[in-house]
């Protein structure tokens, strides 16, 4: 938090500084997407100016490293006047913040072209792989912002964000060709009793983009890991109370965009009969002890019971919670374990304890549809829930309606859960086209 408060504190200092041009620029009728295409102009400025360097100069002379340096600095002081022109004119558009984006990543592209073009060039070779793993890193790390944002998560965090790269990358290059002048362009130092080179003048430049290389990289995993808690922690958030004004354990809602990838357009019916194939009449499982919910799917009735486990004087297994097997209805209803390969690739569950009571169970054939284990307020049993029909409901029944394909990539037409809502005691069902 220190170091977010500093690194504001120095962005608000710089703003005051910069806020009386920027006015300027608005009074000369300057648009916020117009101050961004010069910006970008400007970095393709900086492009050409290594590129120049790489066919005009020698590999002794840094003149264009630091001339390069100070464009990208100049081009950079437009990614931030953009913004203020934007917020101070009150021009602000949800266009204006995409044109922004996109520009910005023309802008860093070029700059890294007249890079690492200028290292190829002068045979900077190992140099030249890190300025290409500081591009990666530079794209991931905003890459990984937009793609958070859009799913509605804010990932800003990290060290090496854009106004840091462009100062790096700026300032270091300034000073390598500074230094030149002074040390000289062949300056090189050895291992004192080697021959072992340790430092040249061009390290000035060549080794913060290395830094840079690693810190990019670094910053884009570190926002890939905090959207992912954000997002578990958003959807945990739809955790509700059971019984109003009761504190009891609570239940996630299944998101209708999470289940089985199905989205907007999914189709739910109120129907509680499945269009199974003809001849088939899927029988109710009955007289099941701790019976949770049951699955259901063609090409015959033999159905999968997913049972509580309880061991001797009621207690829940707390490693295995939920028992899974078959009930033959195909042999006469007798009940069978599932296979190896039933249980570790289609039928059985992943088992996630979020807190005393509550188990979030995953299939192991589709791990992107959870379902929540937890214990009732109204009667402090434990009950499977998911999202029905919007409608938060105990869940009983999972249907597949399945036409050809093989075992292991069958052809699903559709699910169909089958629940009761807690509220109502009504039955809810959803089918979900695939």
């Amino acid at each position: 938090m220190q170091q977010l408060s500093l690194r504001d504190n120095v962005q608000a200092g710089i703003y005051q500084v910069i806020n009386p041009f920027v006015r300027l620029l608005i009074r000369a009728g300057l648009t916020p997407n117009a101050v961004t295409t010069i910006g970008m102009v400007l970095n393709g400025g900086v492009a050409v100016v290594f590129i120049v360097g790489a066919e005009a100069g020698h590999r002794g002379d840094l003149r264009f490293v630091g001339w390069g340096g100070a464009l990208i600095l100049f081009a950079g002081l437009f990614d931030m006047l953009d913004g203020q022109v934007a917020r101070l004119g009150n021009m602000k558009s949800t266009f204006g913040a995409l044109y922004d984006s996109v520009l910005d990543r023309y802008s860093e592209l070029f700059t890294f072209l007249g890079i690492c073009y200028y290292l190829v060039a002068h045979h900077y070779f190992l140099s030249s792989l890190f300025a290409f793993v500081a591009l990666i890193g530079s794209m991931m790390v905003s890459y990984t912002r937009a793609r958070a944002e859009g799913l509605g998560i804010e990932c800003k965090g990290g060290l090496m964000q854009r106004p840091e790269r462009v100062v790096l990358l700026g300032v270091s290059a300034l000073l390598c060709g500074l230094a030149s002048a002074w040390l000289g362009g062949d300056f090189k130092l050895y291992a004192p009793g080697t021959s072992v080179q340790v430092f040249e003048t061009m390290s000035i430049f060549t080794f913060p983009v290395a830094v840079m290389a690693v810190m990019t990289n670094i910053t884009a995993v570190n926002r890939l890991r905090d959207a992912g808690k954000a997002l578990e922690a958003k959807e945990r958030r739809l955790f509700v109370p059971t019984v109003p004004g009761k504190k009891a354990s609570a239940v996630v809602s299944l998101l209708l965009a999470a289940l089985l990838g199905a989205g907007p357009g999914a189709n739910v019916l109120a129907r509680p009969v499945s269009d199974s194939l003809p001849g088939i009449r899927f029988p109710t499982p009955t007289g099941i002890a701790n019976q949770l919910f049951y699955l259901q799917r063609d090409p015959n009735t033999n159905t999968i019971i997913y049972q509580l486990n309880v061991k001797a004087g009621g207690r829940l297994d707390g490693q295995e919670p939920v028992r899974v097997f078959w009930m033959r209805y195909e042999e006469g209803g007798q009940p069978k374990p599932l296979n190896f390969v039933q249980r570790r690739f289609a039928y059985g569950l992943k088992v996630r304890q979020l807190e005393p009571g509550t188990f979030e169970l995953r299939f192991v054939a589709y791990g992107k549809m959870p379902l929540y284990l937890v214990r009732s307020g109204a009667d402090d049993q434990y009950r499977v829930y998911a999202t029905i029909g919007r409608k938060r409901a105990v869940l009983k029944r999972i249907y597949l309606r399945i036409e050809g394909g093989s075992f292991w990539m069958p052809n699903v037409k559709y699910v169909e859960l089958t629940g009761t809502d807690e509220a109502t005691g009504a039955d809810v069902v959803e089918r979900i086209k695939v």
